[in-house]
């Protein structure tokens, strides 16, 4: 499964609206209201690159209210669950 991080900007009064909207399209597993510069945080899974493309350049940026997207593509998952498996490791 790949894993991608949208970083999106949008019109201040679509935020809700594009949030909600976006949280629908397929591939998309969470979508965060967030402060700073980006407005919204899209968590996007899909098993293959080639579906990245759609659901970024043609669902996502094609909501109503989006102005721009950024694409984090990530390599490797790194989480709290993960170490504490590892240590887990033969311990009986």
């Amino acid at each position: 499964m790949i894993t991608t991080i949208v970083l999106i900007k949008a019109d201040p009064k679509a935020i809700t609206a594009a949030a909600t909207r976006i949280a629908g399209v397929d591939g998309v597993h969470e979508v965060y209201s967030v402060s700073g510069e980006w407005d919204l945080v899209a968590i996007v899974r899909v098993p293959e690159y080639e579906q990245i493309a759609v659901v970024v350049t043609e669902q996502i940026a094609g909501v109503p209210g989006i102005a721009r997207t950024q694409t984090l593509t990530a390599f490797r998952s790194y989480s709290k669950q993960d170490l504490e498996q590892a240590w887990d490791i033969g311990v009986e």
